[in-house]
């Protein structure tokens, strides 16, 4: 909630305060290219890599060393490495920019954009809350359930994370592209 809160709210300070100028028009043409572009690197770069980055047919997938890591560190380096793989995280980050820029432009009060970026980061987080929620609720009866998932979501991350970028970065592409020729 914090990485993607304090980017965002970083962005929507720059544009409130005419560090980042995105025009008169609702939704202008800065805003439309930074859309394209950002659809395009999703599409052209994070696609292909994590598609290519799939394990072959019977290999076991390679789980990434902070993921290996994660189960033996402290609460503070738990916050930093949250922080940075919900802030920076190159997909979260261009869906992120792509928002606080949207809701920028909408011609929304400074209280009224600050209420839609909150709705957004909460809704962006669905699928972290989710799980942690559960396994409040549940206890150790969820631990069993939620190995499971994160078996599968190990065995096939690079599938999964080339079909978001594929869906983000169309997403992108078409709401630049309505941007500059709607």
């Amino acid at each position: 909630l914090l990485g993607l809160g304090v980017i965002g709210f970083v962005v929507l300070a720059l544009v409130n305060a005419g560090r980042i100028t995105l025009g008169d028009e609702a939704e202008s043409l800065a805003s439309g290219v930074i859309k394209l572009l950002l659809g395009l690197l999703l599409l052209l770069k994070g696609a292909p890599s994590q598609w290519r980055g799939r394990p072959k047919e019977g290999e076991e997938p390679v789980m990434p060393k902070w993921m290996t890591a994660i189960d033996g560190i402290t609460s503070g380096k738990a916050l930093g490495l949250a922080f940075f793989l919900s802030g920076l995280n190159p997909k979260n980050l261009a869906l992120n920019l792509a928002a606080a820029i949207t809701i920028a432009g909408a011609g929304l009060t400074i209280g009224e954009q600050a209420i839609s970026f909150v709705v957004f980061v909460i809704i962006a987080s669905v699928s972290i809350i989710a799980p942690v929620l559960y396994y409040l609720i549940a206890g150790e009866s969820a631990e069993k359930t939620l190995t499971i998932w994160k078996a599968w979501l190990n065995a096939n991350n690079a599938t999964v994370m080339a079909v978001l970028f594929v869906i983000f970065g169309f997403k992108l592409l078409g709401d630049g592209l309505a941007v500059l020729f709607g």
